[in-house]
């Protein structure tokens, strides 16, 4: 196991809490529909990883009349500290003042979102559109660090846009002076569809260490669990790696605990309580059905219990749906 050390960087205020991470540190990554309050209060109490995220949210709405709909995508509790807040947009005003805000409702990190691949994004001229537009991407950051006044500001980002951009992308964000860059190893024209390039993400830590600056690069992409994160991070060099779809029906993923399937059928019930508890007035029950994919796999009769939670409407139904099948298992 690599060792967990506190790095000796000089203190510098624009890493805020990112200084004080062991190295390397692991997070947990924002996916839409999914890293919501109810699942992040789950991993809090089975597998806390070192930093949470929120789901990424539209600071344009934030900054509207609408934005009482948005907020909800914004609750956290003190045990997900420290938790970082993602917000995307290409408006200079509404970034600043949705970054005010995220410093007021107290998170400890404002990230922002220049990776998302989703066209209904990019239309907004935001996510992976700022990969072709360099200059906004800065100006951005700038409203950003402005808003957020001393909060430490993140960058989630790819590779390129069509093709590896690095060598000129990584120097036009690190001129701005980030706290850290979040870099997913595939293009906005990969997507998701071939695996992550993780020697890239080398590259990227060695162009960050040559230029002097103190920012911090975490991994992201096609990482299995944490012992496969650890490997990663040394291969590479970079400070901290982010787990996405790893977590998906495995709570315990950062506490490194594996589960029996009875176990883990519970823990569906708990999650599937607390998002109607949480979130069950303003969220469709069917947020959930992804949820219940994941956590029912491997098992005989896994693929009947899946088909039937699809049909679960409640918390209830859910509840009465596995316990017919306790008892086989």
């Amino acid at each position: 196991m690599m060792a967990r050390c506190h790095s000796n960087l000089n203190k510098m205020s624009n890493l805020g809490f990112w200084e004080k991470l062991p190295r390397p540190f692991f997070c947990l990554a924002p996916m839409a529909q999914v890293t919501n309050i109810a699942f992040r209060t789950l991993i809090a109490k089975y597998g806390r990883p070192d930093v949470m995220w929120t789901e990424f949210v539209s600071a344009d709405g934030l900054a509207s009349v609408g934005k009482e709909s948005l907020l909800i995508d914004l609750q956290y509790t003190e045990k997900e500290r420290p938790i970082v807040a993602q917000l995307f947009s290409a408006n200079l005003d509404k970034m600043y003042q949705s970054a005010k805000l995220i410093k007021k409702l107290g998170f400890d990190g404002l990230d922002l979102n220049m990776g998302c691949p989703d066209r209904t994004i990019e239309k907004q001229g935001t996510g992976a559109a700022h990969l072709k537009n360099p200059e906004q991407a800065r100006e951005i950051i700038r409203s950003a660090k402005k808003g957020a006044r001393g909060l430490p500001i993140s960058v989630k980002t790819r590779l390129g846009y069509n093709k590896n951009e690095i060598e000129t992308w990584i120097p036009t964000l690190l001129e701005e002076d980030i706290a850290v860059i979040i870099m997913h190893a595939r293009t906005r024209k990969e997507m998701s569809n071939v695996p992550a390039n993780w020697d890239l993400i080398k590259r990227t830590v060695e162009i960050v260490r040559a230029s002097g600056k103190k920012t911090l690069v975490i991994g992201n992409g096609d990482v299995r669990n944490l012992a496969d994160a650890r490997k990663k991070a040394k291969e590479t060099g970079c400070d901290g790696v982010m787990i996405g779809r790893a977590i998906f029906g495995n709570p315990t993923l950062f506490a490194e605990k594996e589960l029996s399937i009875k176990e883990r059928l519970e823990i569906m019930i708990e999650h599937t309580r607390l998002f109607e508890k949480l979130l069950g007035q303003v969220k469709n029950f069917a947020v959930m059905k992804k949820h219940f994919s994941a956590y029912v796999v491997g098992f005989k009769g896994a693929k009947k219990l899946r088909t039937k939670l699809m049909e679960a409407q409640n918390v209830q139904q859910v509840e009465e749906i596995v316990k017919s099948i306790n008892k086989s298992l």
